[in-house]
């Protein structure tokens, strides 16, 4: 790890920051989920996004101060270099880490897939992720239906797989139908599918597929937005367990054995997202929370891509 620092040109100042941080850093106690390859991915992870969603200080403090261990990112989000750099000021040992990112849609068919692994690799500094994901189900490649651009597209993250540059390959906003076709068309099943999931967005059909087939599901967006801060079911369940609507939600999601990515460049929330391993809900609150289903969506919608 010193050399790596030294051969990176972190100055001297930096190098000492990293290697406290590396020694005092706590690391939360938070369950993993099995994947199909017999990997664990952190049920909790910190998200980052485009446009304001990501902070360099945020992501060392959910390291360094609150013991995070699993970061969602993606090349769409424009932060590559940078958070791979707060993770090596941050001092937190690669291998000790699961970090996810995604190939974006611009980047489909196989050689411009593998082209992106490779240059997302080089843009964080990483020699691998441990997992890496088909962002969206739609393509944008002349001449090609979005069938034969996603199996395509797979077929490189097979490959990338294969080679151990991405120890999981998944995809996500990945419908029921699009799952089928890529299980016809090729090998490897996703070990993964994220997608939207809240209270109110509960695909309850693709979760259930999910599950028989052996694809972790993962969610993200699991507070809609800020959206159920203000509802009255979630704040009354709150007040009863005397924790925060964020809390209440995200241990829901949680509970539910959802893998969960809540979004915050606030030191103050993503300590409090953190902390909702200390109580359980019970299951008529679980089934209070089931029952905001509206169908809402707070992201993109893939119901209409074929």
């Amino acid at each position: 790890m010193y050399r790596v620092l030294f051969e990176s040109g972190v100055s001297t100042l930096l190098v000492s920051i990293a290697l406290r941080n590396m020694l005092l850093a706590p690391t939360l106690s938070c369950p993993t989920v099995p994947l199909s390859n017999g990997l664990q991915i952190p049920i909790l992870g910190l998200g980052t996004s485009h446009d304001g969603g990501y902070s360099h200080d945020a992501v060392v403090y959910a390291l360094t101060e609150c013991g995070v261990r699993h970061i969602d990112t993606a090349k769409r989000y424009g932060c590559e270099e940078k958070l791979g750099n707060t993770i090596r000021e941050s001092g937190i040992p690669r291998s000790d880490l699961w970090v996810t990112n995604k190939l974006w849609l611009g980047d489909y068919g196989y050689n411009a897939a593998k082209k992106a692994c490779l240059d997302s690799c080089s843009q964080m500094g990483f020699e691998y992720f441990d997992l890496y994901l088909m962002h969206w189900p739609e393509a944008t490649q002349p001449g090609c239906s979005n069938r034969e651009t996603r199996a395509d597209t797979w077929r490189a993250l097979e490959e990338l797989h294969k080679e151990g540059l991405c120890s999981a390959i998944g995809v996500s906003n990945f419908l029921v139908h699009h799952l089928e076709e890529l299980k016809e068309d090729c090998s490897v099943v996703p070990h993964v599918n994220q997608v939207e999931y809240h209270p109110f967005q509960q695909p309850n059909q693709l979760m259930e597929y999910c599950r028989q087939e052996g694809i972790v599901f993962e969610g993200y967006s699991p507070l809609a937005k800020g959206q159920v801060f203000n509802n009255p079911t979630v704040l009354q369940i709150a007040q009863k367990y005397r924790r925060t609507p964020a809390q209440i939600c995200i241990r829901w999601s949680i509970q539910n054995g959802v893998v969960t990515i809540p979004k915050s460049i606030k030191k103050k929330r993503i300590q409090e997202n953190c902390q909702v391993f200390g109580f359980q809900l019970e299951e008529s609150d679980m089934a209070a929370l089931g029952s905001l289903d509206d169908g809402r969506h707070v992201a993109w919608d893939p119901t209409n891509v074929e």
